[in-house]
């Protein structure tokens, strides 16, 4: 397991784990974004109050994601089968 050090929002942190120490960096310049984001709009210095609503800004973000892809995954299912359908009916016409 490797030690990445982080900094986020002016706390310096160290994340253990075997991912990539780049990609670490990014998800921590991500989070540290987004609470700033949030500092500026609410003008709090609460810090942990800033941490929360990032965090809900955060999921906020991925569930519309998820709830985008799960329609392109329902659009591309349909077009998929009626693709399917249209082969299956092309090939009975020619037989």
């Amino acid at each position: 397991m490797k030690n990445i050090q982080v900094e986020i929002f002016n706390h310096s942190y160290n994340v253990r784990g075997d991912l990539d120490e780049a990609y670490v960096a990014e998800l921590a310049r991500f989070v540290d974004a987004k609470m700033r984001s949030v500092a500026a709009a609410t003008r709090t210095v609460d810090s942990l109050r800033i941490a929360v609503l990032a965090a809900l800004n955060i999921a906020d973000e991925l569930h519309a994601l998820r709830q985008r892809h799960a329609a392109v995954e329902d659009d591309l299912r349909f077009r998929a089968e009626r693709c399917l359908q249209l082969a299956d009916s092309a090939l009975k016409d020619s037989a």
